[in-house]
């Protein structure tokens, strides 16, 4: 199967899962406020993401921090989000922000030439601020409802939308984009070479907070599901005017840049 088809089978599978969703009683009327319904799934599989946790990636992001300095983290971070930068401006094209798309491009050829690769963002300097959006934003904006909340093995806390969000930012990635037509060899090493950097960078930005979370949860699963679902309240459509008080942390990969800000500002 094609990139191109298999992303249209996804859309396609989210939009059953958001059908299947709209018949839940009327007094429900928020998508946030469904309950969970794949819960005996939810904490088997979220029991085993936390052992992976525990034992590989926790250790390896501990590791990561000993090695290097907090200098060195925040180049990092500041190349990781710049790689990024196109997918912002995609989505905001979709959503008709064009001058939000704009601020985006702009701040990838900035970061990445004066920059050096985006690891100093010389273009923030400048007042050219993040402006960071993704395709679960747009679908989002399209009035896509969310779907029911469900724990991904390895990914984690996630729902239908927030999980087709995902592949698509994946598959539009300017790395995964510009591997397309290397050798298999090659586009596989630096595939699983960024994925990897990726994910231990953002796991190590959350170190401490999510250990103190865990530290004071009565029940932790419950807690990561409840902060993941109340900072999906901000996400809704064009024509809703309500808004609503949201978390300052997210556990989805596409939003490791907002731990990167807050990180970097403390």
């Amino acid at each position: 199967m094609s990139t191109k088809n298999s992303i249209f089978a996804i859309l396609a599978l989210a939009i059953f899962f958001n059908v299947s969703c709209a018949s839940r009683s009327a007094d429900q009327t928020s998508p946030h406020e469904d309950t969970d319904r794949f819960e005996t799934y939810n904490r088997a599989m979220f029991k085993f993401n936390y052992q992976v946790d525990r034992y590989v990636l926790k250790p390896i992001a501990k590791g990561y921090r000993a090695i290097t300095t907090q200098y060195m983290r925040e180049r990092v971070n500041n190349a990781l989000a710049n790689v990024k930068e196109p997918i912002s401006a995609f989505n905001h094209i979709l959503q008709g922000e064009m001058k939000l798309a704009g601020i985006n491009l702009s701040r990838l050829a900035i970061n990445t030439t004066l920059g050096l690769a985006g690891m100093y963002d010389v273009a923030g300097g400048w007042g050219l601020a993040k402006e960071k959006t993704s395709f679960d934003d747009t679908l989002a904006k399209w009035c896509i409802k969310d779907g029911p909340y469900i724990v991904l093995p390895f990914i984690g806390p996630a729902t239908p939308r927030s999980t087709v969000g995902l592949v698509v930012d994946s598959v539009t990635n300017p790395v995964y984009l510009a591997t397309l037509d290397a050798p298999a060899g090659t586009r596989d090493k630096i595939g699983y070479g960024y994925t990897a950097i990726s994910v231990i960078a953002l796991r190590e930005s959350g170190l401490d907070l999510l250990d103190d979370l865990e530290r004071n949860s009565v029940d932790f699963y419950t807690t990561m599901r409840s902060a993941f679902m109340q900072n999906r309240r901000n996400k809704g459509c064009i024509n809703d005017d309500a808004t609503a008080a949201s978390y300052d942390f997210d556990f989805g990969y596409e939003e490791e840049e907002q731990i990167f800000d807050e990180m970097e500002a403390q």
